[in-house]
């Protein structure tokens, strides 16, 4: 009978855990005993999963919000014509002519 190890699964994507062969886990040299916590098949699918959130979850940062207003267009009777510059005023309110 082979060696059985457990695979931890993950909860967050749906990976149940189970025990699987020994072979079946990647070598991860920082972990104690040299072997991953998922069999290559999980860990495959967690890292899929993983990077397809994180972009999902990039793609929504990006994306305008629904309910944000558009820009409102400047009033035309508000705007100064283009070329033209503002006259000075007197301490009185009046424009001054020149």
């Amino acid at each position: 009978m082979p060696d059985l190890r457990r695979c931890i699964g993950s909860a967050r994507f749906g990976i149940e855990a189970h025990e699987a062969p020994v072979e079946d886990f990647p070598v991860q040299p920082s972990q104690k005993d040299g072997l991953g916590r998922l069999c290559k098949t999980h860990w495959n699918q967690y890292t899929t999963a993983l990077r397809k959130a994180a972009a999902a979850a990039k793609a929504e940062a990006t994306t305008p919000a629904d309910d944000a207003t558009p820009p409102q267009p400047a009033d035309p009777k508000t705007q100064r014509p283009k070329g033209k510059a503002l006259e000075p005023v007197a301490e009185s309110g009046e424009a001054t002519a020149q």
